[in-house]
């Protein structure tokens, strides 16, 4: 099984660069890319991140030197990684991957446009989750 989509290459290799912060796939159909940890951890597909439904993404700010403290084997379908900043609950299936690396430029350019649409800066700290509600 090549990720959670059957027709997805696998991977062949992974290699975690520390010191410039990617992550090196090379899948079975040839393609390789360096995928910064910044892009993966502002693009984590856990629901923190993504939020629960349509509208509901969390930007991401402050990920520029997050470190990729450790990625751990999901099945044979994805590894899990565990950031510096503590965050840890996103499954990367080789599918997803793949889209990371094969959309870096796109991928950028709408953060960058989200960012902008937002008003803030890519290295501001998160702002603090707001206290949820009583309904009172």
């Amino acid at each position: 099984m090549a990720g959670l989509n059957s027709d997805t290459p696998t991977p062949q290799s992974l290699t975690v660069h520390g010191q410039s912060r990617v992550l090196e796939v090379s899948f079975s159909d040839g393609a390789h890319f360096r995928i910064p940890f910044e892009l993966m951890r502002i693009y984590s597909p856990s629901a923190e991140v993504q939020g629960h439904g349509p509208g509901q993404e969390v930007l991401q700010t402050g990920k520029r030197q997050v470190q990729l403290e450790s990625l751990e084997p999901i099945g044979n379908y994805g590894v899990q990684p565990r950031f510096s900043d503590g965050h840890d609950t996103g499954i990367f299936s080789w599918d997803y991957l793949y889209f990371l690396g094969a959309k870096q430029e796109q991928l950028w350019a709408d953060y960058e446009r989200r960012l902008q649409e937002a008003g803030v800066e890519r290295d501001a700290p998160m702002a603090a989750k707001a206290a949820p509600s009583c309904g009172h």
